[in-house]
């Protein structure tokens, strides 16, 4: 499948499971899916819960940092891409 980026990791917090996210480019929402990739990351995953700021949101644009919960572990510079159907 086609996909773009839309960031990179800029920090993951171990305990809560959630990845810090810079959005670079485009927009994301819940139910998006994202693949994460890096020297030792690649996966993907959709997008089930967001926030900025701990406060939900439903759509973040470029130029946001958001939250994100992972099922798994992603680091500081892992590139982030949007999977376009």
């Amino acid at each position: 499948m086609p996909e773009e980026e839309i960031g990179v990791i800029v920090k993951f917090f171990a305990k809560p499971s959630v990845a810090a996210l810079e959005v670079t480019n485009g927009s994301i929402k819940p139910g998006d899916v994202l693949k994460y990739q890096g020297h030792t990351t690649d996966f993907e995953e959709a997008i089930s819960s967001m926030e900025v700021d701990n406060e939900p949101v439903q759509e973040a644009k470029a130029g946001d940092l958001v939250g994100i919960q992972v099922k798994e572990r992603v680091r500081e510079g892992d590139k982030v891409y949007k999977v376009v159907a």
